[in-house]
């Protein structure tokens, strides 16, 4: 089993006729991905290789029949991107664009707050379950099929390094997703963590924090609580100095609240198993898997 996408998502892309949308649909495709829309507002009755291109959402939903959407669609524009998959009723909404504002983000939440839709992102790199179904920018050879760890990170580039790992120790994975590094987001650690305890074929989890925030404390409370798998967890930014912002627009340290030590602290004191080298992630989940 899987969390989120598998073989039967129906994936459109939102954004699909410009460089970064064209790209990332092919190796999707490549994957093995069932990319049956794009939507491009203009671009209706075109095609994009052999994926047919939609004005709106909801017409590629109600022709294509598409249960997921991928964004690449520009900051300034993407919020207005997801309210319109949202209306259209898609269930799954992955938006990869880096850089929306926060006050347009809050908007979102507002938005589809009460819709039956689950937003990953933004400014994240999607999610995979690897042999079935990718959706994002994630490098698909690096992911090993048939599980049984599934792994959630609020960083894109930490998730493929331990997905590289995982995959060097010969772990495979049940589904890998980056659930975004911005201050307001759509899904979770908590409800990332719900689905895996939740996935009869998950029976361990790698999660991958960052400075800044609290959703690492709350996710560390949350498993010691709610979670009988295994965690592994990892903390980026041990060496970041307060109140400069490192890479990602949430990992901030301010006021003394959001340390890596902290959430460090707060993740063994509810029986997670720290990881503090990473180069050495691999070898502490082939220990405690």
């Amino acid at each position: 089993m899987s969390i989120f996408v598998d073989n039967n998502t129906r994936l459109l892309v939102q954004g699909i006729t410009g460089r970064e949308g064209q790209f990332h649909t092919r190796q999707c495709i490549e994957y093995g991905t069932n990319v049956v829309a794009g939507v491009t507002p203009g671009k209706g009755g075109q095609k994009m290789d052999d994926v047919p291109v939609f004005n709106c959402v909801a017409e590629a939903r109600a022709k294509a029949g598409a249960n997921c959407a991928m964004i690449f669609v520009p900051p300034p524009f993407a919020a207005d991107a997801i309210m319109e998959a949202a209306d259209a009723g898609v269930e799954l909404i992955v938006c990869i664009t880096e850089g929306i504002p926060v006050m347009d983000m809050m908007k979102v939440k507002n938005y589809i707050k009460n819709k039956p839709v689950r937003l990953i992102g933004p400014n994240c790199p999607g999610i995979i379950t690897p042999g079935e179904c990718k959706v994002g920018i994630m490098p698909g050879p690096t992911h090993k099929p048939g599980g049984p760890i599934g792994v959630v990170s609020r960083s894109g580039t930490l998730t493929y390094e331990v997905v590289h790992q995982l995959t060097q120790q010969g772990i495979g994975q049940t589904t890998c997703l980056g659930i975004g590094g911005d201050p307001v987001n759509g899904t979770n650690f908590i409800d990332c963590l719900e689905a895996f305890q939740a996935d009869d074929d998950t029976t361990g989890i790698v999660m991958v924090g960052e400075i800044g925030g609290d959703a690492e404390e709350k996710a560390a409370a949350f498993i010691k609580e709610n979670v009988t798998k295994p965690v592994v967890g990892f903390i980026a930014g041990l060496t970041a100095p307060p109140g400069r912002r490192m890479g990602h627009a949430g990992a901030i340290v301010s006021g003394g609240s959001g340390t890596a030590q902290g959430k460090i602290d707060a993740m063994k004191a509810c029986g997670i198993h720290v990881c503090e080298n990473l180069g050495t992630l691999g070898e502490l989940c082939a220990s405690v898997f």
